[in-house]
């Protein structure tokens, strides 16, 4: 299939324009077929036996080589396994060990919540005199100096969708001596990634946005291969052990990238999640991203000609934003949703946003050329001035 497009392959429902990916990817047609047979066939059926003849305790590793052909890393890089908090945990508190005379993490202010959340959580833990510092995006690099040990970093901003220079960035702060974390929650399965050209020691993500696989799918670790015997888990799990089922008392590493395996894994998602991986086996990450470019273009310039109430909060130049194109508004939530309430999907983000997920998986132009149109009605016309948009729900 040499087509980008492949809203056909998806299970979307009719007349709906969906601009969400970038918080949820919509279901492949037909993957209630794989659920279904792991519930009636493998669990069903061999019950215990699915281990060893389902393959299921191989899963983490197997799925996790598919991530890493995306990501740009080696074989036996990256495992996956539960939630993106806990590998940022971990990638954090293995980084740290490897310069334990460095006393600062460095991170984005703007970082996603739950990565300074993490990363302070470490910080109270350690009894010592770590810190962590928040500066601003454009403060990274002239906030390196000899005391920072580790930088913490979402390469796509998920509030604007602006994007780091993965390489430069990276060099910057290896020619520093400190190691590099990537949070790669906004950019895996949108843009093209290489972390072995970019040498950085750890990267984490999650699946459940651009990768397509369902709510709470679990995450992906990868660790540089040459790091995989000095680094030593802080966060530690039967299945990160050496020889699993010995159920040795003393912890033995794993030799393997297993090392960051932690519970036990989530067969059924894992299933859904390594069949969704499917789609990217004949894609172009190269071509999606020029038609994710193209379609974004388009976007900001229609609505900038023709809905002058928005500001927009993305980089306008595309080499400096991920898949998403975000603009701001006071009534931000209400507009978006009225757009909801009219089968155009996007997502809202305190305190002013309204955030478009342009994946060209299943977003055209002429999808672009509709939800332009229907904002601009919003906007001219005041719709979203009601109580039933203004009031908002648990999840925006």
């Amino acid at each position: 299939m040499n087509s980008i497009y492949r809203k056909s392959l998806f299970n979307i429902p009719a007349g709906m324009t969906y601009l969400d990916g970038n918080s949820l990817g919509p279901p492949l047609k037909g993957i209630e077929s794989t659920s279904k047979n792991v519930v009636l066939k493998e669990w069903g059926d061999k019950l215990i036996k699915g281990w060893n003849e389902c393959n299921w305790m191989e899963q983490p590793l197997t799925v996790g080589n598919k991530i890493a052909k995306l990501i740009g890393g080696d074989k036996g890089s990256t495992v996956v396994g539960d939630t993106l908090s806990i590998k940022t945990y971990q990638a954090l508190a293995a980084a740290i060990k490897l310069n334990p005379q460095r006393n600062i993490i460095l991170t984005d202010i703007d970082n996603f919540p739950s990565d300074i959340y993490i990363a302070e959580g470490l910080v109270d833990s350690l009894n010592s005199n770590f810190e962590l510092k928040k500066v601003k995006k454009n403060e990274i690099i002239s906030s390196l100096n000899e005391q920072v040990n580790t930088v913490l970093l979402t390469h796509v901003d998920y509030r604007t969708g602006s994007m780091f220079d993965l390489e430069s960035i990276t060099n910057k702060v290896h020619e520093n001596g400190s190691t590099m974390i990537w949070d790669l929650a906004h950019s895996a399965g949108a843009v093209p990634l290489n972390l072995k050209a970019i040498n950085c020691e750890f990267a984490v993500g999650c699946t459940y946005k651009f990768l397509n696989g369902g709510p709470g799918a679990p995450a992906f670790i990868y660790v540089r291969p040459d790091l995989i015997e000095k680094c030593y888990p802080i966060l530690r799990g039967w299945l990160g052990h050496k020889v699993p089922f010995d159920f040795n008392n003393t912890f033995e590493k794993s030799n393997s990238i297993e090392m960051m395996r932690v519970g036990t894994p989530p067969v059924i998602q894992m299933s859904i999640l390594e069949k969704s991986l499917d789609i990217f086996r004949d894609l172009d990450l190269h071509k999606l991203r020029e038609e994710s470019i193209k379609l974004s273009d388009l976007f900001i310039h229609m609505v900038e000609q023709t809905c002058s109430d928005l500001h927009l909060e993305s980089p306008i130049k595309s080499s400096e934003r991920g898949s998403q194109v975000s603009f701001s508004h006071p009534s931000g939530y209400a507009i978006m949703q009225a757009l909801i309430d009219r089968n155009i999907v996007g997502d809202f983000r305190a305190p002013n946003i309204i955030r478009f997920g342009i994946t060209p998986l299943y977003i055209n132009e002429e999808d672009i050329i509709r939800t332009v149109k229907v904002l601009r009605d919003i906007l001219s016309k005041r719709l979203w001035d009601t109580p039933a948009y203004l009031n908002r729900k648990k999840v925006t």
